[in-house]
């Protein structure tokens, strides 16, 4: 019950924050991409020095006043001041300014893989990643990207910590560590195996009740609901999604200017990653990275950020008109 109503006051606060977000002039919000970009970088850069550490992972930031975890708050300030720029040199874009996107992008990524955050730093990347190629990035540029991604993997597998390298190693066979690494998928595969069509009915379902499925209220929560309320459930999620990203599609195809076109690709593609991700580590596709179900998930920063970017949807449909930014 107390997470029940701690949740609540999130979505009562998110809100709040989506509908002031919503009501933004449009050339205000652009305008204001920059700075929020620069807080948020000193924000992370803070928390890497005086940030407070929680697992063996360094995230979040006391304020005093709030605790906040600036990773969360990059993957709506990432995708605006990239937005922005494009948008900003519209007319003279060439490969320099491809580069210096590229350094935008990988100063934040960088400095959230090092607290560890591989899921979140995956997120805020990919919201980076939607912008710069939906603003031109020619096919050479891509396949180079890819090639070198392909090239530097065997070194990149030293950067990883020990975990993060055993849950990829475990990924094809968790049988091979049930007690380990493997547990959270096993036990994620069998509660939603488990539920069959129907799903068991709520707070029915054995193995989130009975505590063997771990973080069932926050990354595996998935498996929960599809225990409890079994495929017509997690279709009835699937639609749900399909109509937000349909939706979030059809504003960006209608938006007045390249910022919002672009902002509002890149959130919304965001938001089918958020959800392809978490479903997929939870069915045993993907390694297990920490990526909450977004507007389902229990907790106040994902459910603050995922609204926030609905804000700014909203925003750019209520502001079909061009605007001069």
């Amino acid at each position: 019950m107390n997470k029940v109503i701690a949740q609540g006051k999130n979505f009562i606060f998110a809100l709040i924050l989506m509908w002031i977000v919503a009501k933004i002039p449009l050339d205000y919000l652009s305008r204001f991409a920059l700075p929020l970009y620069i807080f948020t970088m000193v924000l992370l850069v803070l928390t890497a020095l005086i940030g407070d550490q929680a697992k063996g992972a360094q995230r979040w930031l006391d304020l005093q006043v709030v605790r906040i975890q600036p990773s969360e708050l990059m993957k709506i300030a990432l995708p605006l001041m990239l937005a922005w720029y494009f948008d900003r040199y519209e007319r003279v874009i060439g490969a320099k300014y491809y580069v210096v996107a590229a350094l935008l992008l990988l100063a934040p990524v960088i400095l959230i893989l090092k607290q560890p955050d591989l899921g979140t730093s995956i997120l805020v990347f990919t919201s980076g990643f939607f912008v710069l190629f939906f603003a031109g990035m020619s096919l050479r540029v891509l396949a180079f990207i890819v090639t070198l991604s392909v090239l530097v993997m065997p070194f990149a597998w030293g950067v990883l910590e020990p975990y993060q390298q055993t849950r990829i190693l475990t990924l094809l066979n968790p049988a091979s560590d049930p007690l380990g690494a493997g547990y959270h998928t096993i036990q994620s595969t069998i509660a939603i195996g488990s539920g069959g069509f129907w799903g068991k009915g709520w707070m029915e379902g054995t193995q989130s009740q009975l505590n063997f499925l771990p973080e069932g209220a926050t990354d595996f929560v998935f498996a929960v609901l599809g225990e409890e309320f079994g495929f017509i459930g997690v279709l009835f999620i699937f639609l749900a999604y399909l109509a937000l990203i349909w939706r979030g599609l059809q504003i960006a195809q209608r938006a007045p200017n390249l910022f919002s076109r672009l902002a509002a690709t890149s959130i919304t593609l965001t938001f089918f990653i958020y959800a392809f991700v978490n479903v997929g580590m939870v069915i045993g596709l993907l390694p297990i990275v920490g990526v909450p179900l977004p507007l389902i998930s229990f907790g106040g920063s994902s459910a603050v950020t995922v609204l926030i970017g609905i804000g700014i949807l909203m925003n750019f449909r209520a502001n079909r008109r061009l605007v001069q930014t």
